[in-house]
């Protein structure tokens, strides 16, 4: 391996100054499970690793405001998120999640934080926390600004960050009332990258669908909202099977599908069909 620098600045300000927007050569590592891996496979060759190990454990925290909004620290391994008693009691479709995303031993290690800026449209929590409605607090030189998990990702492997700016914590809204689900598939164990994921979150009114988020990734080169099909669902009633049928059709009309060694794009096209139909019906309240 090519030696390297090391820093373990204390701050997250000192994090941020010790970033360079202009070489993609420096980079943050918080857990290092994705990091380390491209390094390994000669994907990312660093000059400088700015580790957030020694930054303020504020941003480790996970806790829930009075008006029931979920802020998750950056530094908050994946296994903190899923034992947190918040998320245990106000968003168990997290827990649920979380149970399936990798194994124990790389929950124990990775975090938050890194897992939404990582930009791999196979990780778990992005179209998740999508779906969800939740967003990032992201923090440069020229400040602090909020950006929607949603609208954080701009293609393969890219982000909307700058170079020199890093998430701080999320933040999920309370669901107040509405039911959310999440499914994926993955062509080995179950525990693998998945080749199609899918977050939801409805809201249902006199059982019709009054308001839908749907959000998919890993057959896609980034996480996508799907959008038309939110809208055709809406105001339909949920036991509507030919509408919710054709809701499927839809939304594999409005997808961009990408093969890879997961599965070719027939392929996940009937998986998005599956595991979208499976998340709706899970998310009826």
């Amino acid at each position: 391996m090519i030696p390297f620098d090391w820093v373990e600045p204390d701050t997250l300000q000192e994090a941020v100054a010790l970033l360079d927007p202009e070489d993609t050569s420096v980079r943050p590592i918080a857990g290092g499970t994705a990091l380390m891996l491209m390094m390994k496979a000669g994907v990312f060759t660093p000059t400088r690793l700015v580790s957030l190990a020694k930054i303020e454990k504020r941003y480790s925290e996970i806790r829930l405001d009075h008006e029931g909004v979920l802020h998750v620290g950056a530094m908050a391994t994946l296994s903190d998120l899923e034992q947190s008693p918040h998320v245990k009691e106000h968003f168990k479709v997290i827990r649920r999640a979380l149970r399936t995303l990798s194994n124990v031993r790389v929950r124990n290690v990775a975090r938050v934080g890194g897992a939404l800026a990582h930009g791999d449209p196979h990780m778990d929590l992005p179209p998740l926390f999508a779906a969800l409605g939740a967003s990032v607090v992201a923090i440069g030189p020229n400040g602090t600004r909020e950006i929607p998990v949603e609208d954080l990702y701009a293609g393969y492997y890219e982000t909307t960050l700058a170079k020199n700016e890093l998430i701080a914590e999320a933040i999920v809204p309370p669901l107040n009332g509405a039911a959310a689900a999440y499914s994926k598939a993955t062509s080995r164990s179950a525990d693998d990258w998945p080749a199609v994921n899918v977050g939801v979150r409805v809201e249902m009114e006199d059982g019709r669908f009054r308001q839908l988020r749907i959000v998919v990734s890993a057959a896609t080169e980034k996480v996508t909202r799907l959008h038309r099909t939110e809208e055709f669902l809406t105001g339909r009633k949920d036991n509507d099977r030919e509408r919710v049928h054709q809701s499927l059709a839809i939304a594999t009309s409005e997808v961009s599908f990408l093969s890879d060694a997961h599965g070719s794009v027939p392929y996940k096209k009937e998986l998005l069909r599956a595991h979208l139909g499976r998340a709706l019906i899970e998310a009826r309240p």
